[in-house]
């Protein structure tokens, strides 16, 4: 009986893209969330290993709500920084090699070219600080691991800004969306693609040096005033709802976390290790969008 890819995190974007996948290499994906799986609970992570014996380990568990985490800090750093920190000790005692998922609010958004792996982290909000501390705290455990660094997530369910845009699409005549801050919307299925390549190579080949951080994102990039325009291009082609978008700055839109004005990333080196190009953010979002469709998911 071949050992499942075991994914900390029932409920995420890509946990859930996951495990729609159902197998990767011929393992099975098995997601285990609380109260099981409890990355504030290092108990629970050493049983989850014990039960389950693993040949990989994703954690796509996290806390992800950026403006909350302000005044929620402590809570944020007990699942992203020392809940990481847990689940990498416990797989490095078990042997397990372990894939953690990370996001570009680890940087302050002042560069002028896309962000490469070990360009320095300067995160502005608690969220990002959180998630680079967690990083950290892979370093340290000593085990096999990648970090995996994505951006501006969206998927077809759940809490993202495309499902918030075509809700708000279908209450308001007009949105406006800031349109000074510049990332790489990524499809969480693409993202979830990628870790597959990851774990198809590492266990295919376990002596690759495919180990440390790496950067996947959608090719291109936009603000989120494109992101929106372009979502409601699609809409309306499909006859859904399509409100008039008006550009805005980020003063004009205060949130309590800052965001990185500038945060598109690097991903040459996923390329070059895995041989697979991400695709273009406005391909990806037609087929997202599409499975929207199908799904009849939007009135």
């Amino acid at each position: 009986m071949r050992t499942p890819v075991l994914v900390i995190g029932r409920s995420g974007q890509v946990a859930r893209a996951l495990a729609r996948l159902g197998r990767v290499h011929g393992h099975d994906i098995v997601a285990a969330g609380r109260p099981e799986v409890d990355l504030t609970r290092p108990a629970t992570l050493s049983a989850a290993l014990a039960r389950h014996g693993p040949a990989m380990v994703i954690n796509a568990g996290a806390y992800t709500a950026v403006d909350d985490a302000e005044g929620a800090r402590e809570e944020a750093f007990a699942i992203n920084a020392a809940g990481a920190g847990h689940l990498a000790r416990a797989c490095a005692h078990a042997g397990v090699p372990l894939i953690h998922m990370s996001s570009d609010y680890v940087f302050d958004g002042k560069a002028s070219r896309p962000y490469r792996e070990d360009d320095a982290t300067a995160p502005l909000s608690a969220y990002g600080a959180s998630k680079a501390e967690g990083e950290a705290e892979l370093r340290e455990a000593g085990g096999r691991h990648v970090i995996l660094r994505t951006s501006w997530l969206y998927s077809e369910g759940g809490r993202n800004f495309l499902t918030t845009m075509l809700r708000l699409g279908r209450e308001r005549p007009e949105l406006a969306i800031v349109d000074d801050q510049t990332g790489s919307p990524t499809y969480a299925a693409d993202v979830a693609g990628a870790i597959a390549r990851i774990v198809e190579t590492v266990l295919d080949r376990p002596g690759d040096d495919v180990w440390g951080t790496l950067h996947f994102a959608s090719a291109a990039s936009t603000t989120w005033f494109g992101f929106a325009s372009e979502i409601f291009a699609k809409a309306g082609a499909k006859g859904w709802p399509a409100p008039r978008l008006k550009p805005i700055t980020t003063a004009e839109y205060p949130t309590p976390a800052r965001r990185p004005a500038f945060s598109v990333l690097e991903t040459t080196k996923f390329v070059r290790l895995f041989g697979v190009t991400p695709p273009d953010w406005r391909e990806a979002l037609g087929r997202c969008m599409a499975r929207i469709d199908q799904s009849e998911k939007v009135s």
